[in-house]
């Protein structure tokens, strides 16, 4: 089947989610029975094509599952339409492991902490390794981090950074330190 479909790039599919959004917002805002209806043209529309969606899904194998919810795009229809095959906290968990290796990269690392009710924890800590000259503290990140957390789980209601304890490393005193006396030195004759 030849490729004759015009397709979006995905700066253009933002721009247009964005500029769909600014037209819901007047049009909740707008009285009068013709924005009811338009309004209730695009959840009917909305409806229509999530059942599509999910008959996609019906019809696909466990590996097309994962490729269409890897994909950026589809993953959010699928969470709007809550088809996702993945666990809330499970994409929360797949974003922080993404953020990872860039926190590394300056000296500081993230851990996935799990959900509690509705809040996603995350183990934030940030390297002292960079100086003052790097940019990017602990709120930077922590952005970062419940930005990606939102995107990947919007049905979580926050996210909450946990701080990572620095535990001091334990105080060893050898036994015979302690068992041993040391004679007193004899004095010099002055």
């Amino acid at each position: 089947m030849p490729d004759t479909a015009v397709r979006l790039p995905d700066p253009a599919v933002e721009a247009r989610l964005a500029r769909l959004d600014e037209l819901l917002a007047g049009l909740e805002s707008a009285p009068g029975p013709a924005a009811r209806e338009a309004l209730e043209s695009v959840t009917l529309l909305t409806e229509v094509y999530g059942e599509a969606l999910a008959r996609v899904l019906d019809h696909a194998d466990e590996q097309l599952r994962e490729r269409l919810a890897d994909d950026e795009l589809l993953g959010h229809l699928l969470v709007l339409h809550s088809l996702h095959p993945e666990t809330v906290e499970r994409r929360a968990a797949r974003a922080v492991e993404r953020l990872r290796p860039a926190v590394r990269e300056r000296g500081g690392d993230l851990e996935w902490a799990g959900v509690e009710g509705q809040v996603a924890r995350v183990r934030v800590s940030t390297g002292g390794g960079c100086g003052s000259g790097c940019g990017g503290g602990s709120s930077d990140v922590t952005a970062a981090v419940r930005a990606a957390v939102l995107a990947a789980a919007p049905e979580l209601d926050a996210v909450e950074p946990v701080t990572a304890e620095r535990r001091a490393a334990p105080a060893f005193v050898p036994l015979t330190t302690l068992t041993r006396r040391t004679a007193p030195r004899p004095q010099e004759p002055r």
